[in-house]
């Protein structure tokens, strides 16, 4: 790169400094996303272990369920606590203590003893996701040059999706090795325990890449060690960026900061104020259409209507094609539609694929390991998936993150944000854990409650979320 200053485009029309080396930003921020794709890696890999755990502990559905969802667990303890964590000992030192966990999750995962001991590591990995899902976004948003921090920030759910494919595709490169078997022996492991395993190299890689890169100026700052903060600004704004005066701006939002409190939230007829409650139907329907089913469980929902195991990993891993597309359609449009038309769009169409699924799958015959699906219907079924995975990523995925930074007040933001993402911890748990007793119940029952769900989404948009499209957030009220 070159040592000239160039001037970039800012996105609020004036122009900003480009960093003297914008690709070592480029690196700073995807290793920073790593622990990103950890995340997606760690809650989509357990669905290439389903059948395989329930078949080598012999348990029922519930218990099963209860193994799976014991990573929200951790997720909700891990985001709780990130943020007073990073506060203390810096954004650094809390990437690599999630780093040490999602490693000893995934060596303790592959080795379980019993079901106790495989929900307790599934704790432990959760505790990471948590608090990579709070302090990756918080670190990319403060060490991000503004003129580019729109685009750096998405690295992060680019970064989910990727994770998300990226365990699929392992997951069924381990099963053709053991020819098709989840319990077929690989070196002396079954293939489920290797699946679990592998996620130890990407995350001993984001524990590497963290001790490579600087802490946040805004941490330094916070700490007194202004000089240190200065090099970083230098580093990632360019030496044309003012450095006292992004100092001086930094140390003045940390003074008139309001910390927000659960008591400001206290109002309204249902004792919170209105666009809380608006935040926690967001929250909810996200998670309420069903769509951690897909990635938690997609496997063995494909092998219990009579698809083979290895169609059933591939299958999986082309869902996960679809959300990253998906995603990258949310990310060109967010902007340009707005984020209630994209809603909608995703919610009709949401609606309309689940719908399709429930209708194609009462047509299953059969019980226990023999059941069987028309030719037809089973078609339906794969293209009514992928439609559903498609319409979810390019606008509830994205939308809902979008609207939850961008539509609370400033003197409730970051209160409102930790109660709507607890509701989204809470409603992903219940709908991880009811699963499989409701697939067992009828299948297509089940997809018809998703449906339902999709389809009250859509007067929830149009009478109560509001479009938050070219506001400033100082002017949410």
């Amino acid at each position: 790169m070159s040592s000239s200053t160039e001037q970039a485009p800012a996105p609020d029309g004036g122009r900003a400094a480009r960093p003297d080396h914008l690709g070592h930003v480029i690196f700073i921020t995807a290793a920073a996303a790593m622990g990103g794709f950890l995340f997606g890696y760690d809650s989509s890999v357990i669905n290439g272990a389903v059948v395989a755990i329930r078949d080598r502990f012999d348990v029922g559905s519930e218990a099963l369920a209860q193994v799976i969802a014991a990573a929200l667990i951790g997720c909700a303890l891990g985001a709780a606590t990130a943020g007073r964590i990073a506060d203390r000992i810096g954004r650094i030192r809390c990437m690599q203590i999630a780093a040490v966990l999602f490693t000893a999750s995934a060596v303790g995962s592959a080795l379980p003893f019993a079901l106790w001991d495989l929900a307790a590591w599934r704790i432990v990995g959760g505790f990471g996701i948590g608090m990579a899902s709070v302090i990756g976004p918080a670190y990319i948003a403060e060490v991000s040059p503004p003129a580019y921090r729109g685009r750096l920030a998405s690295f992060q759910q680019a970064a989910i999706v990727t994770g998300i494919a990226v365990s699929q595709l392992v997951n069924w490169a381990i099963l053709n090795l053991a020819d098709g078997n989840q319990r077929g022996e690989l070196a002396g492991l079954e293939a489920w325990q290797w699946m679990l395993g592998v996620m130890v190299v990407p995350a001993v890689l984001y524990g590497l890449l963290s001790f490579v890169i600087p802490e946040s100026p805004r941490f330094l700052i916070s700490v007194g060690r202004t000089g240190q903060a200065r090099k970083v600004l230098a580093e990632v704004e360019g030496s044309g960026a003012d450095l006292d005066a992004r100092v001086a701006e930094i140390e003045h939002a940390m003074r008139s900061e309001h910390k927000s409190t659960f008591r400001d939230l206290l109002g309204g007829r249902f004792g919170l104020l209105p666009i809380v409650w608006v935040g926690i139907g967001l929250s909810l329907f996200q998670q309420l259409v069903g769509i951690n089913v897909i990635f938690y469980y997609s496997s063995s929902l494909w092998q219990s209507v009579g698809i083979d195991p290895t169609s059933s990993f591939l299958y999986s891993f082309t869902t996960s094609i679809i959300n990253i597309v998906g995603t990258v359609i949310a990310m060109i449009f967010v902007d340009r539609l707005g984020r209630k038309p994209l809603a909608l769009i995703g919610s009709t169409g949401m609606a309309l694929s689940l719908g399709t699924a429930a209708w194609a799958f009462s047509y299953t015959t059969g019980t226990g390991d023999d059941i069987t699906m028309p030719d037809l219907q089973a078609a339906v079924a794969l293209v009514a998936a992928h439609s559903f995975v498609l319409f979810f990523a390019l606008s509830w995925g994205v939308v809902v993150w979008v609207l939850l930074g961008e539509m609370f007040p400033n003197r409730i933001r970051a209160a409102a944000l930790g109660v709507a993402a607890a509701a989204q911890w809470v409603a992903n748990w219940l709908i991880t854990v009811t699963f499989p007793s409701l697939a067992d119940w009828n299948l297509s029952g089940a997809y018809v409650i998703y449906t339902v769900f999709a389809v009250l989404s859509i007067p929830f948009i149009l009478k109560w979320v509001p479009e938050t499209k070219g506001k400033a957030l100082e002017e949410m009220g």
